[in-house]
């Protein structure tokens, strides 16, 4: 009996076989550790992007100094970081962004004149938001709202 034609048919299988386990330890490996990581990591860098340029947006609303202060600046941000709603904060004369991805969130200080007296508010990701600047010549209020 000649099984000669058997051992290319075998051939072929083992072949088809390696590279389809291949295939699945490259996806398990990508899916299980390199992606995510990569997400998170794109995810912690547009949140520090994300509150520079709220902080300097709160920075450049304050006008010059003058008696009367009265202005209101639109502030643009991701509607979510990471697939998930966020928000930003102030604490002190600090600006925060709270995520629920612990690796998300940061911290910073925009560069406030003498004359701001209170810094307040808070914008909730997803809605349009303005900075509020209102006073008198030594007494401003900051404030991060809602846009009505």
């Amino acid at each position: 009996m000649d099984n000669r034609a058997l051992s290319t048919v075998v051939e072929k299988l083992l072949s088809m076989g390696i590279v389809l386990l291949y295939i699945g330890l490259v996806t398990t490996t990508l899916y299980g550790g390199t992606v995510p990581a990569y997400q998170s990591a794109v995810g912690a860098e547009l949140g520090d992007r994300t509150l520079a340029e709220a902080t300097a947006r709160v920075e450049q609303a304050i006008p010059p100094d003058a008696r009367a202060v009265s202005a209101t600046v639109r502030v643009s941000l991701p509607e979510t970081i990471d697939g998930a709603g966020y928000s930003i904060r102030t604490d002190g004369d600090a600006l925060v962004l709270d995520h629920p991805h612990p690796d998300i969130g940061s911290r910073a200080q925009p560069v406030l004149p003498d004359r701001v007296d209170t810094f307040e508010g808070e914008w909730q990701a997803g809605s349009p938001t303005v900075v509020v600047v209102s006073g008198t010549q030594g007494n401003v209020t900051v404030t991060l709202e809602a846009e009505r």
